[in-house]
């Protein structure tokens, strides 16, 4: 049994679903092909669980240093079976509003494996899609004027550190525990390691984080992750940076001890548990990429700036590209050539107007460029920072740790890049992204009123301070 359809979406995760919505606006007959659940990894294995998780942890660190608010309480413990009741409820909430918008926009949803096949009796140009539908019934054939790759990604692991789920696992595992470890190694200190750092620790657990680079949270300003790994220090994380981990040291009895390469010696660390956060890897096995012209490199598929593959009626975005790999991301993306395929004339994208958090205690989120980055371009930079010390609701808040920064070009005045650390600041940095989409000046964004007291006044603060004019400091 066919079906034809204007478009067909292999995926239906955060990407996915947004550009389906966004194609059912347009007037355009469009499907969903998804093996598991809809919402994919950000709602069932990333953004949406772990932060859930995080906030817990936030109020379980929170209460047990309540007496600092004059609140007085017996003793804090966690019952973490409950924490776990909470994020699924979460999840399950927002797994039904998808599936209500997928039936308020008319989409159809296809539940299982789709794969693109060549030429055929139904198309003379690949892109025919074949569902292996997961209730065991007959295959179900869809016939689309255009398709959208939306397959996202998975954990990615090292050689010698697969996953067993048990004594090594990756942040799928470690999402559906049941019971906490007393002690964890994490092999890397980017965005998720870190997250999955502050967040165990603050459950009370003692973390190690083993980095192969000099700095953990390198993708960010190098003051962004000094001030990080002080911060990480203070909670009573340990943190191995330009550490190379041996993996064929590992060793998984009652427990796990590795070795790693640090400061040119070698160093065993042991612990219950070893989370291995190495990035991830595009899904693009299995689905049919061999029966087209479509390039893969470096493991994720090749686009132009409308996200068009060498097939031009087959789109890809999301993890499954690469690039900078967020929910938001690939909803804008998946928008992006949507309307492409609508012959709306988009605008290209705009990487360097994402903005981007990290969910830690304390949060870190920027956009644009980092001051060295701003330097190797060739800009004559300046520089204004302050402290959320000088905030007087930070000091409400007691979290007064962290900082902004904004990095602007000297003689244009244009902001390249504004980058933060702090309480709730990736709630704060969507001013900033606005500042750069509308190409303010720090002087505009200082003469932005914001009210007193909040933690947006840093921001204020810190465009000021570009100029030397900081009120507070």
């Amino acid at each position: 049994m066919s079906q034809e359809y204007d478009l067909v979406i292999l995926g239906g995760g955060t990407g996915g679903y947004v550009a389906a919505i966004r194609a059912s606006q347009l007037g355009l007959k469009t499907a969903i092909v998804e093996k598991g659940k809809l919402g994919g990894t950000c709602l069932h294995k990333g953004c949406i669980p772990s932060k859930a998780l995080l906030r817990s942890a936030e109020v379980f660190a929170t209460a047990k240093h309540s007496e600092d608010f004059g609140v007085i309480t017996s003793v804090v413990s966690l019952d973490f079976g409950k924490v776990q009741e909470r994020k699924n409820k979460i999840i399950d909430q927002l797994h039904k509003g998808v599936q209500h918008l997928m039936k308020q926009g008319k989409i159809d949803v296809y539940e299982g494996l789709g794969r693109i096949l060549g030429p055929s009796i139904f198309s003379p140009m690949p892109g025919t899609i074949s569902v292996e539908m997961n209730n065991g019934q007959e295959n179900e054939m869809l016939i689309p004027k255009n398709v959208i790759v939306a397959t996202g990604s998975r954990p990615r692991t090292l050689p010698g550190l697969e996953i067993d789920g048990d004594y090594v696992m990756s942040s799928d595992e470690a999402l559906q525990l049941e019971a906490l470890p007393s002690s964890i190694i994490i092999v890397g200190g980017g965005v998720i390691g870190i997250e999955w750092a502050s967040m165990l620790s603050d459950f009370g657990v003692e973390v190690t984080v083993i980095e192969y680079a000099d700095r953990i949270i390198p993708t960010e300003d190098k003051e962004i992750s000094k001030e990080m790994q002080r911060l990480m220090k203070k909670k009573g994380i340990k943190l191995v940076t330009g550490a190379k981990v041996l993996a064929e040291t590992l060793v998984r009895d009652n427990g796990v001890a590795i070795s790693a390469e640090v400061k040119g010696g070698v160093k065993e660390y042991k612990a219950d548990k070893l989370l291995v956060s190495v990035g991830r890897q595009a899904n693009t096995e299995g689905i049919g990429l061999e029966n087209t012209e479509i390039q893969v490199e470096k493991g994720f598929i090749a686009t132009n700036e409308f996200f068009q593959t060498k097939e031009s009626h087959i789109y890809a975005i999301g993890d499954v590209i690469g690039g900078l790999q967020l929910a938001h991301v690939a909803s804008h993306e998946g928008i992006v050539a949507v309307q492409h395929i609508a012959g709306k004339d988009p605008s290209p994208f705009d990487y360097n107007l994402v903005s981007r958090c990290i969910y830690s205690n304390p949060e870190v989120s920027s956009v644009g460029i980092t001051e060295d980055q701003a330097k190797e371009k060739g800009h004559k930079v300046k520089v204004g920072k302050f402290s959320f010390r000088a905030i007087g609701k930070a000091l409400v808040f007691g979290e007064s740790d962290g900082f902004v920064k904004i990095v602007a070009d000297e003689e244009t005045n244009d902001i390249l890049g504004v980058h933060m650390i702090g309480p709730h600041v990736t709630d704060m940095i969507t001013e900033a992204g606005l500042a750069m989409v509308l190409d303010a000046t720090p002087w505009e964004m200082a003469h932005t009123i914001h009210p007193h007291p909040t933690l947006s006044e840093a921001i204020g603060e810190a465009a000021l301070a570009v100029d030397g004019k900081a009120i507070h400091s």
